[in-house]
C-alpha cells in the first residue's frame, strides 16, 4: 500500500478475524484442564482470543509487550478547553520520557518499555530525542471548530505514519501493544469524532478531561465539539477526510497504527477516549479490526464509554484513571499476561495432549495447503 494512493477500503480485504477455530480448541484445552467451567472468569475468554491471535494451542506467554504513545498539540487547545495551557504537551512528553509520569512509572514497574511518537508537538524538535520527532508532520494541529486540523496531505502521512510504527513494532517481535497518548486537546477532538459516528449531540460526548475542569470551561469544551461536529458530519462517508478535518495527527497516526496492526496481527490494548475514538474510525474502515483489540479500562468520559459499546468491548478494569499516556490500560495489562500464562501453562491429561499434538499437526497442514493455494493464485 506505501506505494501508491492510500486506499483505505484495501484494509476491509487485508484484515482478517482471528483464528475462530483455533479459539474452539483452545476452549476444549482449557476444558480438560480439570478446572471448573467459569472458575478463571474473563481470563479464559483473554485466553481463548490470545491464542486466536497468535494462531497457536496452546497460546504463547506474552514476553515482549511494548507501551507506544502518540503524542500532539491542538489547535482547539486555544480555546481553553482543558486545565492545561495550549502547546504544552511537550512537558508531558518530558515528563514520559524521564520516567516521572504514571504511565511511565507503572511501565517501569511492569519491564514493558515506553515508545513516544511525537506526530504534532508545539515545541522545536531538538528539545526531543530524534527517535521521537522523526515522524513529526507539523507543529501542533488546527483548530477543529473553524478549521481542518490537517492538510489532506498532511493527514495521509500521519496516517502512514502510524502504519509505519505499527509495522516497526510487529518487526521487532512485540507481541502485544499498550496503545497510549499525549496531548492538549485531543479529548475535544476525539469526542468530537465519537458524536459524529454515534450520532449524538455535543453535550452526551463531551467530558472533564484528564484535569477535571470546571463548569465554564466544560462548556467552551462543549461548544467547541459542537462546531467541530459540523464540520465533520459533511464528510463522515470519506474516513481520512473525517481525520483531516477534525482528529489531528496524532489521532489520524492511532488510526493507522490501529488498523495496520489488525493486518500484521499483533493485539492492541486500548487505553482511554483517544484511542477508542480512533478505533471507532478504524471500525468504519474495516468492522473486523475490533476482533485485534481489547478495552483496558473505562474512565470518566462519557464518549469512551459510547465508542466501546458501539464497538462490543467491554472494559477490563473501572478505576475512573483520567491522566493518559496508556496508565488505565497498563494497569490491565497483568490481566492480560495472566491469561496468556494460564492459558499456556495449566496441565492438561496425557489424552488431551495427544489431542493437541493433532491438533498441531492439522494446523501446520492446513497452514502449507493455504500457502500452496497461494503460490497457484
Amino acid at each position: 500500500m506505501s506505494d501508491r494512493t492510500l486506499d483505505l477500503d484495501d484494509f476491509s480485504d487485508l484484515i482478517e478475524r482471528p483464528h475462530g477455530g483455533l479459539r474452539r480448541d483452545a476452549e476444549e484445552r482449557r476444558a480438560r484442564t480439570g478446572l471448573p467451567d467459569q472458575a478463571l472468569g474473563r481470563l479464559d475468554e483473554l485466553g481463548e482470543w490470545l491464542t486466536a491471535a497468535q494462531a497457536k494451542v496452546p497460546v504463547e506467554p506474552l514476553r515482549q509487550p511494548k507501551l507506544v504513545v502518540f503524542a500532539g498539540d491542538h489547535g482547539v487547545a486555544e480555546l481553553d478547553v482543558s486545565t492545561r495551557p495550549a502547546g504544552s504537551t511537550h512537558a508531558l512528553v518530558r515528563s514520559a520520557l524521564d520516567g516521572l509520569s504514571p504511565a511511565a512509572i507503572l511501565a517501569r514497574r511492569l519491564e514493558v518499555p515506553l515508545r513516544v511518537v511525537d506526530m504534532a508537538l508545539d515545541c522545536d524538535p531538538a528539545e526531543l530525542p530524534a527517535d521521537v520527532t522523526r515522524h513529526r508532520v507539523r507543529r501542533s494541529s488546527g483548530r477543529l471548530d473553524t478549521q481542518d486540523t490537517l492538510t489532506a496531505e498532511e493527514a495521509e502521512q500521519a496516517f502512514r505514519a502510524g502504519m509505519a510504527v505499527a509495522d516497526e513494532e510487529a518487526d521487532a517481535g512485540t507481541d502485544v501493544v499498550v496503545l497510549g497518548d499525549l496531548s492538549v486537546g485531543g479529548t475535544t477532538a476525539a469526542g468530537t469524532l465519537i458524536a459524529a459516528l454515534c450520532g449524538t449531540d455535543a453535550s452526551v460526548v463531551t467530558g472533564r478531561g484528564g484535569g477535571d475542569i470546571d463548569d465554564l470551561t466544560w462548556m467552551r469544551k462543549c461548544a467547541a465539539v459542537r462546531d467541530g461536529l459540523r464540520r465533520a458530519r459533511p464528510v463522515m462517508g470519506d474516513q481520512l477526510k473525517l481525520l483531516a478535518a477534525v482528529a489531528g495527527a496524532d489521532l489520524t497516526a492511532m488510526t493507522g497504527f490501529l488498523l495496520q496492526s489488525a493486518v500484521r496481527r499483533t493485539p492492541v490494548l486500548l487505553d482511554g477516549v483517544v484511542s477508542a475514538a480512533c478505533a471507532l474510525v478504524a471500525q468504519r474502515v474495516a468492522f473486523r479490526a475490533p476482533d485485534w483489540w481489547v478495552a483496558g479500562h473505562t474512565g470518566k468520559e462519557p464518549a469512551q464509554a459510547k465508542a466501546l459499546d458501539r464497538m462490543a468491548l467491554e472494559p477490563l478494569l473501572d478505576q475512573q484513571v483520567a491522566v493518559g499516556g496508556g496508565t488505565g490500560a497498563l494497569l490491565a495489562l497483568p490481566l492480560v499476561q495472566a491469561a496468556a500464562q494460564l492459558a499456556a501453562e495449566l496441565p492438561v491429561s496425557e489424552e488431551s495432549e495427544e489431542v493437541d499434538g493433532a491438533g498441531d499437526a492439522a494446523t501446520e497442514e492446513g497452514e502449507t495447503a493455504n500457502a500452496s493455494a497461494l503460490d497457484a493464485t
